[in-house]
């Protein structure tokens, strides 16, 4: 088969690899209809090169049809179409039965202290295949896989697989009560979608923080509030409270996490491990790593005393400055961590019809053939072409 693989800094192929087979009885294979590019991916792009290897494949927002089932699988069967959340959770164990799939006790890392197992990731988090590919084994055929029906096109449900549910708990984490005010940190997808579920659940004032022209104005267009960095940079936590009668908003989404702008001394450490060998960059990384932390500050800043940050970013340094005297004094609760995707679903899935009240069938800038994925990475690294979601089909 045909798939994007991680070759190093910068340098991602299509390649052809081995085609997956069926390794335990409750595995299923999906043939590929759809799979996005995320902003985590171009954190294996830029900044993980030492938790991967050559020929890696990548990708976690997939879905397809069903090609091949195990033989104890019985939910699904061949032809079936499905969307394969990011975490690769067994949905039986005591943590996935409490609403915790990315903390999956089946698929947890435990050599590496992580959580569950994702698609398309690190030696972080399992080193399991990803989805930016033809064919896709997907375990846990009974439990993981999300049905959707056949009939409307891939861009109504592919989200399920990531950008939807990841947004969904963050404006859950964020807590703000109907009428209450969000600030969202970063209009990237996640942000974009953030702000748009805040909205759909009634928040009366969102606002949106970026640099980039085309996020903003599509953020404008949904009836976000924006701020411009190019205008305001250090600024923004007092054109939020001018904006919210002097307090702050209620919440603040932080949808953007370790390369935040504006922090040149963090990019440079970053590059600098990214050019040791592997063995000594990963203990670099893991125990002397450090973020840029220009975002976070930003939502410290922004939120309201007594408000709460909702904190969507993917971290990884070891040693991050976290300003706890502010954080204690502001009496700002602080809520984390990776999507739980199928704690979500049914929540979601409702609104997934022909109103589409996200606006999920054209979120997606870009669609491009999975031969152009080489082209699709580059570009969304550079934030250029105007795009801010990207597709690619098999």
């Amino acid at each position: 088969m045909r798939a994007l693989t991680w070759h190093g800094k910068r340098d991602v192929r299509i390649d052809t690899v081995p085609d997956p087979k069926i390794q335990e009885p409750t595995d299923i294979i999906v043939r590929v209809t759809t799979t996005g590019i995320c902003g985590s991916d171009l954190h294996l792009y830029e900044v993980f090169g030492p938790y991967l290897d050559a020929g890696d494949i990548l990708g976690h927002e997939p879905m397809g049809i069903v090609e091949e089932v195990g033989p104890e699988v019985t939910s699904v069967a061949v032809g079936d179409r499905v969307v394969v959340p990011f975490n690769v959770s067994c949905g039986t164990c005591w943590m996935c039965e409490r609403g915790l799939h990315s903390q999956c006790e089946t698929t947890q890392v435990k050599e590496r202290g992580t959580g569950a197992a994702l698609f398309g990731f690190t030696k972080l988090y399992g080193q399991v295949p990803g989805g930016q590919a033809e064919l896709l084994r997907v375990p846990f055929g009974d439990t993981l896989p999300v049905k959707v029906p056949h009939g409307p096109p891939d861009q109504r449900f592919v989200y399920l697989s990531d950008v939807l549910p990841t947004a969904w708990q963050a404006v859950a984490y964020a807590d703000v009560e109907p009428g209450g005010s969000v600030t969202v940190v970063g209009l990237g997808p996640i942000g974009d979608m953030a702000a748009r579920i805040a909205l759909h659940r009634g928040a009366s004032q969102v606002i949106g923080v970026d640099l980039v022209p085309e996020r903003l104005a599509r953020a404008q267009e949904r009836g976000v509030h924006t701020i411009d960095l190019n205008e305001y940079d250090k600024g923004v936590g007092d054109e939020v409270r001018r904006l919210t009668g002097g307090r702050g908003t209620d919440a603040v989404i932080e949808a953007v996490g370790m390369e935040a702008h504006g922090a040149p001394f963090t990019r440079a450490a970053q590059n600098l491990a990214g050019m040791l060998p592997d063995a000594l960059a990963e203990k670099v990384m893991g125990r002397a790593g450090v973020d840029s932390m220009t975002a976070f500050h930003t939502a410290v800043d922004a939120v309201r005393r007594g408000g709460t940050i909702s904190l969507v970013g993917v971290y990884g340094g070891a040693v991050d400055p976290v300003p706890m005297l502010t954080l204690f004094d502001k009496q700002v609760q602080l809520r984390m961590g990776q999507a739980n995707v199928r704690r979500w679903v049914d929540d979601i899935l409702p609104l997934l019809d022909d109103e589409d009240v996200l606006g999920v069938e054209h979120f997606a800038t870009h669609t491009l053939p999975l031969e152009e994925g080489t082209r699709a990475y580059k570009t969304f690294q550079a934030k250029e072409d105007g795009m801010v979601k990207a597709l690619l089909t098999p």
